[in-house]
Parts: C-alpha cells; sequence; structure tokens
C-alpha cells in the first residue's frame, strides 16, 4: 500500500539519512530524490524538525543532529527517544529564562533548542551557532553570533575572534551542552577547539549556569575539559540519567531537573 504506515518510515528515514550525509538540501532535490511531490516532502520535514532533527528554512531543510550520533542513529528505532528527550530537556532549561535577560547558548544542539521554547520574553541570545541563524525563535527573542571560524559540521564559532566577543560580554544566565559530565571529570567535550568557548561563557556569566545533557552522558568523561563541577549551577537531564551519578552530582551542589 503506497500510504503505508511501513513505506512513510522508509521514506522519512531515507529523507533523514540523506540530511545527515549532505547536511543541507532544497525541497525539489529532496522531492525529485524520492520521488514524492513537494508537498510529502514539506509534511516529512515538518514531521523531521518536529522530533528536533532537522530544521527548515524557506526552500529546504538541514540536518542539526550531532556528528557524533549520526553513525547509530535510526529514525524509527529506541534511538528515536533520544530525540523527545532532548526537546524536553530544552523546553525546561527555556523556563529557567526570564524577561531581559542576557543568555549565553554553546554549539550544543540541545542547547540551541531552547531558543525555539522561550516564549514573549525580551532577551539576548549570544551564541557561537552557526545554525542559529535557521532556527524558529519568538521575535521578542534577539539574536547575536560572536563570529569566529567556522568549525566542521556543527557550524559552530571558535578561534581567537570567537573569544574576544565573548569576552566584553556579560551574560546572566548560560546553556551548555557538554558530551560528558561528572563529579571526577566535571563536563568534558569532544571537541577540543569548543572547551576554550565553554569556558569563556562560564567566566562571563554572572548568574545561572545550565549543563543540559540526556542520561547517556551523565557519568561520563570525555578527553577535553571545559569546567569542574563547581562551575555550573544547574543540570538538566531525563530520568535515564544513573541515579548514583545524579546524587553525587547533587551533593556537590548541582540543582538536578529531570525533565518530562
Amino acid at each position: 500500500m503506497k500510504n503505508s504506515k511501513a513505506t512513510i518510515n522508509l521514506r522519512q528515514q531515507q529523507l533523514l539519512e540523506y540530511l545527515m550525509k549532505y547536511r543541507n538540501c532544497d525541497n525539489k532535490t529532496l522531492s525529485e530524490l524520492l520521488s514524492v511531490t513537494p508537498i510529502t516532502v514539506r509534511r516529512d520535514l515538518q514531521y523531521l524538525e518536529e522530533r528536533g532533527l532537522i530544521k527548515r528554512f524557506f526552500g529546504g531543510a538541514e540536518c542539526i543532529m550531532p556528528p557524533e550520533s549520526e553513525s547509530t542513529f535510526s529514525l524509527h528505532s529506541p534511538n528515536d527517544t533520544i530525540s523527545k528527550t532532548r526537546i524536553e530537556i530544552a523546553k525546561r532549561a527555556a523556563m529557567l529564562i526570564q524577561d531581559k535577560e542576557t543568555v549565553f547558548m554553546n554549539s550544543s544542539s540541545t542547547a540551541l533548542l531552547a531558543l525555539e521554547y522561550i516564549q514573549d520574553k525580551s532577551v539576548l541570545i549570544i551564541t557561537n551557532n552557526g545554525r542559529s541563524l535557521y532556527t524558529k525563535r519568538h521575535p521578542k527573542a534577539e539574536l547575536i553570533l560572536t563570529g569566529g571560524e567556522v568549525y566542521g559540521q556543527k557550524q559552530s564559532l571558535v578561534g581567537e575572534f570567537a573569544l574576544n566577543t565573548l569576552s566584553k560580554i556579560t551574560a546572566t544566565k548560560c546553556i551548555l551542552g557538554v558530551s560528558g559530565i561528572s563529579v571526577a571529570g566535571g563536563i568534558t567535550s569532544r571537541v577540543i577547539q569548543e572547551t576554550a568557548i565553554n569556558q569563556m561563557m562560564l567566566n562571563r556569566c554572572s548568574g545561572d549556569k545550565i549543563v543540559v545533557a540526556d542520561g547517556s552522558k551523565i557519568g561520563i568523561e570525555h578527553n577535553f575539559f571545559s569546567g569542574n563541577i563547581s562551575d555550573i549551577t544547574h543540570l538538566i537531564t531525563d530520568s535515564s540519567a544513573p541515579k548514583e551519578h545524579l546524587d553525587s552530582l547533587a551533593k556537590h551542589g548541582l540543582k538536578i531537573i529531570i525533565s518530562g
């Protein structure tokens, strides 16, 4: 049956895999590639965007999944829960933002998702995430990019130019995505170029310093150090996070928020 659930699932998976590989594409090309109408493509892209996997722009779409997750991701598998979890984590982070605040957001896709859920508040967002240009945001939310060297497929902005911009700003809140967080290792990253950005954002933030991380990152330590547990105030995660690690983080002064 042409429009069976299995057919739709397969088409959406193919569409996502194409965007994973080429990062962005226009609707016309996707329509021709899948031999479906542009309306069908737009409907599938809307579905993927609602799950936090892609971002649509006028006439096309781009993948926003972190590169490290792409090798094992399957749209219609248990891993799909991760994308829903990221959305819930982002929503909780957005709830902590108040009117008139200045907020740092790093290059994390989960941190960037929070931008969509900051509603009807006059806020100033400063980020090194190049993909923020394609992110939906409330008209009252102003966006400033740090500038700098564009790094890799994540399109994060790094280097001295970005650091110089951040050094001249004091934020009232900071939302950071991380690759790992543990009492022993602090907050860590897979990407060395981004650690200096994370450190500068923490140093230049006068208020709450919020880490957003799904349960798979709790208790994990990666190669590159961004900050100590004492450098942050909040951790927003999900119910899959190991309880023993959450308890340990809480004992070191972190306010733990479980999404969902």
